[in-house]
């Protein structure tokens, strides 16, 4: 049994209080030792569990980290044959331990470009230098609430490559925000432009401010800060942020409104704008569209429809309501949506008027939660609890909630209850564990940088708007949206054909060799 070790106060310590020390920070460590053996825990958590009553804490934190980068890089490179591949992410690892969303999306990739390796080696050094952000931008934000407190949170900006294009991707505020899921979330953005064939590169940036319960005066404060610092990073020529979880319409107009302030430009900088300063139609339904435009192309070569198909989706944003919304509109049964909190379940499929309900609940008040939604036949489960559970029959499941929201345990009730296709509205929703297991029993999985790639290839039309001075109709941006999205899976199943790999392999080995191309041809530097 784990004993729950909480940390102390710092003091000055006597010899023998060191030497006490000393022999409980051995415990600590054996003790550490024993749980990085029976999961992956972060260095985070394992300081912070430390007694810091210990004589020579750097010490230790450094004993805590080798033991932690040892069982880290032996999870790392299982099943990876190639010993360069293997090295590098060693190295990749041994600079950053800590950094687990991170890893865990450069693992993913690495391991489905092992066959363009082998047919391809002069892309391995390639894929080194693109692992690596060009750019990590890391800046304090100041704020006053309401009360006249001052307040400070860190922002982020993470410029990773601009090998196809001028950085694009959105900005995040939540509290769970740190460099790793900053990280990861640029890395991804990287092969996910690719995909959509537009001029795009990588990035992503974010703040852990936490826009929940805070008023609109608080949050116009916050963004207008927090744009002062970011501005002198973008243009419309260099880097063009967007919305994420956190960031919608309100926080996109206040950050436009305030570079527009400080720099007296009227440029396309941001996309998510509001139709009447230069936004685009059908902006805030494009990544839930894309979503179900994408599996509608994987069920057309397999000569079915999205009709009566029974569809678990998870999130209330605006992925999830646009994502259930298309699915309706394509005859497709949706039985849920959900939140951190818990989830609702309606047994013979949300109605046109029922979803309206919840997204006229969330316009009124984003922060709304999903159990405030009310129907005579609804069902709702609290106490954090997940849709994957519901025992009844499902054909497609559609997380569009975040990062690692279905695990290993969550994939075996989904494989249970007859699920035969994943499709990721939000970004890597599946751990390593669950993809495992969605392989091994033949689902179907649409992945993330492939299947939500709807949002930011119509942030790229925004792009394309501004600079033109144009509006397209909604007509023409669904249009356009519809193409993008069927090649992407023409892209995805091209690759995967041509080495002979699932569907996720094929997105990422298309996503990279398009980049890497691009690299190449640019020189490296």
């Amino acid at each position: 049994m784990q004993t729950a070790l909480v940390a102390k106060p710092i003091v000055a310590a006597r010899p023998a209080q060191r030497r006490a020390a000393s022999r409980r920070g051995l415990r600590v460590v054996a003790s550490a030792k024993r749980d990085v053996a029976a999961k992956a825990v972060s260095l985070e958590e394992q300081i912070s569990a430390m007694d810091a009553t210990t004589g020579d804490f750097t010490a230790l934190q450094k004993a805590v980290k080798q033991m932690a980068t040892k069982a880290g890089t032996e999870g790392l490179v299982h099943g990876i044959k190639n010993p360069e591949l293997r090295q590098l992410l060693t190295e990749i690892f041994m600079k950053d331990p800590e950094q687990q969303e991170f890893m865990q999306a450069v693992r993913e990739v690495a391991v489905s470009l092992q066959p363009v390796f082998e047919k391809r080696p002069e892309l391995l050094p390639i894929f080194k230098q693109i692992v690596e952000p060009e750019r990590v931008i890391t800046f304090r934000v100041s704020w006053l609430d309401d009360a006249g407190n001052l307040q400070v949170n860190r922002g982020f900006r993470v410029q990773y490559s601009s090998a196809i294009g001028p950085y694009k991707g959105g900005l995040r505020f939540h509290p769970s925000v740190n460099l790793s899921i900053m990280k990861f979330l640029a890395f991804e953005q990287i092969f996910k432009n690719s995909l959509t064939t537009l001029p795009m590169g990588g990035g992503k940036g974010g703040s852990d401010f936490d826009p929940k319960g805070k008023s609109d005066a608080e949050v116009m404060r916050f963004c207008q800060s927090f744009m002062t610092e970011l501005q002198r990073h973008i243009s419309y020529v260099q880097d063009v942020p967007a919305g994420d979880i956190g960031v919608g319409a309100r926080e996109i107009g206040y950050l436009f409104g305030q570079y527009k302030r400080i720099t007296k430009n009227y440029t396309g900088v941001l996309t998510g704008k509001g139709q009447e300063y230069g936004g685009s139609e059908i902006r805030p339904e494009a990544t839930g569209y894309g979503a179900v435009l994408f599996v509608e192309n994987v069920l057309k070569d397999k000569g079915e429809s999205l009709k009566g198909k029974r569809c678990l989706v998870s999130g209330a944003g605006n992925v999830a309501q646009y994502c259930a919304e298309l699915l309706l509109e394509k005859g497709a049964i949706v039985l849920s949506l959900s939140d951190s909190q818990g989830y609702v379940y309606e047994p013979n499929g949300f109605t046109r008027e029922q979803l309206q309900a919840v997204q006229d609940m969330k316009k009124k008040n984003n922060s709304a939660r999903i159990s405030e939604y009310k129907s005579d036949t609804a069902v709702y489960v609290g106490d954090r609890r997940k849709p994957w559970e519901l025992d009844c029959q499902v054909d497609i499941a559609f997380p569009c909630a975040t990062q690692n929201e279905i695990d290993e345990h969550d994939a075996e009730l989904l494989i249970k209850h007859g699920c035969q296709y994943v499709v990721e509205g939000a970004n890597m929703p599946s751990t390593n564990e669950a993809i495992h297991k969605y392989n091994k029993a033949g689902i179907i999985y649409c992945p993330g940088k492939a299947a939500n790639a709807g949002g930011v290839a119509v942030s790229g039309l925004e792009m394309t708007q501004n600079r033109m001075s144009l509006n397209w109709t909604r007509e023409e941006v669904r249009d356009k949206l519809e193409r993008i999205m069927k090649d992407i899976y023409d892209s995805a199943m091209g690759a995967s054909r041509e080495y002979n790999v699932d569907l996720a392999a094929g997105a990422n080995i298309a996503g990279f060799t398009k980049v890497a191309d691009a690299v190449k041809a640019q020189g490296a530097v």
